[in-house]
């Protein structure tokens, strides 16, 4: 793991295995990182353990050029095989104390809280380090998701000291409302990796955080 990981600030952009398949996925993958993107979540939810293996280490190196961080989708045991950062967890994963206990103290873990502060609230008790709250748009990747509120991001902001990643059909049109209601990270697929020129589209999101980040 990188031994001053960046700050839970900007663009975290997802892979998919269908827009990013195994022959452009790197490629995919440095374009996004070129736009300024400071997480890259692995997401492949098929069973060819061996090619996940491969592709999850050369992104965890891809990743450390760019001095951006690699998390994993779901899976904790790959994670730890690849040297990633950490992982993305949901409501049906292995908890986050195992998690916690398997990847150690310094991994990033994150929780996928829906549109539930009390989730939230018990993913922070528990020890996560960011919360990630969503679909807030309408989503091509889960259309069925629930539904949240620009104004869940305000109340959390308020009661909770964690980053928060806002994540659901978010475009650069409507990001600067969810970065203005408190998320400090836009996780995109669609927006990111289904567009023509995937470093052109990171760069307008990643370029939302900036008036914000000279306030600060």
């Amino acid at each position: 793991m990188m031994n001053s990981p960046p700050s839970l600030r900007g663009l975290y952009a997802i892979t998919d295995t269908l827009l990013c398949p195994p022959e452009s996925l790197l490629r995919q993958v440095e374009k996004a990182l070129r736009g300024g993107a400071r997480v890259i979540q692995y997401r492949d939810k098929s069973n060819d353990q061996q090619r996940r293996r491969s592709e999850a280490g050369a992104l965890q190196r891809l990743c450390r050029e760019h001095g951006a961080l690699l998390l994993i989708n779901d899976d904790v045991e790959l994670a730890e095989q690849s040297g990633a950062d950490g992982v993305h967890l949901g409501r049906e994963d292995v908890g986050l104390s195992l998690a916690r206990a398997r990847l150690g103290a310094d991994a990033v873990i994150g929780i996928s809280c829906y549109n539930s502060l009390e989730l939230a609230h018990r993913a922070s008790a528990a020890g996560a380090d960011y919360i990630a709250f969503g679909r807030f748009f309408p989503s091509r990747t889960k259309p069925d998701a629930v539904q949240a509120d620009p104004d869940l991001l305000h109340r959390a902001k308020s009661r909770l000291d964690l980053p928060l990643v806002a994540i659901g059909g978010i475009t650069p049109e409507n990001g600067a409302r969810l970065i203005a209601a408190g998320a400090d990270m836009l996780a995109l697929i669609h927006g990111i990796f289904a567009q023509p020129d995937v470093e052109a589209a990171s760069r307008k999101i990643s370029r939302l955080f900036k008036p914000e980040e000279k306030q600060t």
